[in-house]
């Protein structure tokens, strides 16, 4: 469970540092890119993957899948911000948890029993609560926020199949995803330095250097959660999900001074339930 809770924080705290650019005017595309440049540079040194290996044994199907989805899927994220709001993308992203569900069910084939089946129902409820939100944008511009979800669910369970082959070590998969995600998230900063005229400014490669270590621990963390528990995937799934909620929830409230209704409060109280259900059945 120590994996998964530290992949938790690493997670929420990308985040907030998403959340504080806003107030310097960052552009999220070159914080991308300079990301996956510090993550790559945090995977080698502390882990110095062995790249031979990647040229006649390994999974380049799900290498590319993941190294496409990740960057395009969090530029989608900034784009439904902007027109969607905060609000509607965070709920998308969150709720994105139930395809790698139905993906341990239908496709991994876990048996789920009673305590885990009561512990994601009640996180279903418990993560509507927690994200039900005034928000003052009126446009409908569902795409965005509907391609955050299913990107999101799909990216975990590439992740899950990344983790679980044993072929290659998990640490050099990961750093032959983070070299095709910083590919394509290159190839979008040039493409819009060149066609749209925006500029590199330095503030970007030091947000970028931030997200870049707590997004390659946040990922490293959460492939060894599910080493951990291979036998039960929705374990991981369900715990790094609302574990996020419940942590980006008090984060909010206590160092953002975001108001949360009595229904927030509900939901929190309910996804900790979840969580325990969830773990109970780990036990079990």
């Amino acid at each position: 469970m120590l994996f998964l809770v530290l992949s938790i924080i690493c997670s929420v705290t990308v985040g907030v540092i998403f959340k504080i650019t806003r107030n310097y005017n960052c552009n999220p595309a070159q914080i991308i890119t300079f990301n996956y440049v510090f993550a790559l540079l945090f995977c080698y040194f502390s882990f110095t993957p062995n790249l031979v290996e990647v040229t006649t044994n390994a999974p380049w199907n799900i290498y590319l899948a993941v190294g496409f989805l990740l960057p395009v899927v969090f530029l989608f994220l900034a784009t439904s911000i902007k027109h969607m709001g905060i609000v509607k993308t965070d709920a998308a992203q969150r709720l994105s948890l139930f395809i790698p569900i139905l993906a341990a069910w239908f496709i991994f084939k876990e048996e789920f029993n009673l305590y885990k089946l009561v512990g994601l129902v009640t996180g279903f409820f418990a993560l509507l609560l927690i994200l039900r939100k005034p928000t003052q944008n009126e446009q409908n511009k569902w795409l965005y926020p509907a391609i955050v979800l299913l990107g999101f669910g799909l990216i975990d369970v590439l992740f899950k199949q990344i983790a679980l082959y044993n072929a290659l070590p998990y640490t050099t998969s990961l750093f032959v995803v983070f070299c095709i995600a910083l590919l394509v998230s290159t190839f979008v900063v040039v493409y819009m330095y060149v066609f749209k005229n925006v500029k590199f400014e330095s503030k970007n490669i030091l947000f970028g250097a931030l997200v870049g270590l707590f997004n390659f621990g946040n990922i490293l963390f959460y492939l060894k959660a599910h080493k951990a528990f291979s036998e039960n995937p929705s374990t991981v799934f369900a715990g790094m999900n609302m574990g996020v909620i419940v942590l980006g929830t008090l984060v909010g409230l206590f160092f953002f001074r975001e108001k949360l209704s009595k229904t927030n409060f509900i939901g929190v109280i309910l996804a900790l339930i979840a969580i325990f259900f969830i773990v109970f059945s780990q036990i079990r």
